[in-house]
């Protein structure tokens, strides 16, 4: 197979709380994401809901299982038996937000139970990570505790942090003392939009830390689930500016993507796809893609990489 050849990847990235299917067509013209699909494991077995969110994409894509040439898995998806190979969710996530946003030199994970910050250079190489401890408080577990308790979604998070006037200091130490926390601003009347931004600036100090411990500049972009808070990442950006609780005045840019929960499972495809090749260049035969008539509408190209690891 040459590097000429079109091939088709798919990339599996399992998380504690949901699983990410990235479908990718690699080209002369470069890698395109022709489907992305996301689906919460909610009790459900991970096995079962990867299998069907992976069924899912392939036929939104308009591909048959046969038409891959690597089906690449990463984060906790090493069960997946019908994987070709497995990647480290760093090196998937670098690359990920990589081809999400090519000027991106680091990324903060934002996952379920932690939180980490990946230093990569522009070939998409991990330099270097940093990850929040073992207590939950900077996790997406811990906010979505602190919704229920606030009786608002994960969805309104975002929009009604936004809306606050005078946020509410909270700890960012220990997951335990910031549900107590916000359990005492509740009985002191202060509103949901002031304990939002609180607990925004809070986990965004954390992760800006993160990045300045590990010497971060230039473009980041947050990638996992709560990419998609707009609160969060607004907080984060004002951190950076050396505003608000979370400031620390750095050199940084904070952006999120509207396909950031992706970012694993897209990394994983396209790792899966330089290995394809590298495979089918030792003479292992492997599926290239078909020419179909018209090919689903493309997201932008990133360079054509090699792994750091994996």
């Amino acid at each position: 197979m040459s590097a000429t050849e079109r091939l088709l990847t798919a990339g599996i990235d399992v998380g504690s709380s949901a699983v990410k299917v990235a479908v990718m067509e690699d080209g002369p013209a470069g890698p395109r994401l022709l489907e992305g699909r996301t689906e919460r494991i909610r009790r459900r077995d991970a096995h079962t809901v990867a299998r069907a969110a992976f069924d899912d994409a392939l036929r939104e894509a308009g591909v048959l299982e046969g038409d891959l040439a690597y089906v690449a898995t990463t984060g906790e998806g090493e069960f997946v038996e019908w994987r070709t190979g497995h990647f480290y969710g760093m090196t998937t996530h670098a690359r990920g937000a990589l081809f999400l946003e090519p000027a991106a030199r680091a990324a903060v994970d934002v996952g379920a139970l932690h939180a980490r910050a990946i230093l990569m250079d522009p070939r998409g190489k991990v330099l270097g990570y940093r990850m929040t401890s073992q207590c939950a408080s900077g996790s997406g577990q811990f906010l979505e505790n602190i919704c229920r308790y606030l009786g608002v979604t994960l969805e309104e998070i975002g929009p009604l942090s936004l809306k606050a006037d005078d946020p509410e200091k909270c700890s960012s130490i220990c997951a335990v003392l910031a549900e107590t926390d916000v359990i005492n601003m509740v009985s002191r009347g202060i509103s949901t939009a002031n304990i939002l931004k609180g607990i925004h600036e809070s986990m965004a100090g954390r992760y800006l830390r993160l990045l300045a411990s590990g010497g971060a500049t230039g473009v980041v972009l947050v990638t996992g689930g709560l990419a998609a808070d707009v609160g969060l990442v607004a907080a984060m950006r004002e951190g950076a500016r050396g505003e608000g609780e979370a400031a620390s005045k750095m050199s940084v840019e904070i952006r999120a993507h509207p396909q950031s929960v992706l970012a694993g499972a897209i990394g994983a495809a396209l790792w899966g796809a330089f290995r394809a090749r590298r495979l089918a260049a030792d003479g292992m035969a492997l599926a290239a893609a078909p020419a179909p008539a018209a090919m689903p509408a493309a997201m932008p190209a990133a360079p054509s990489l090699a792994p750091a690891d994996g």
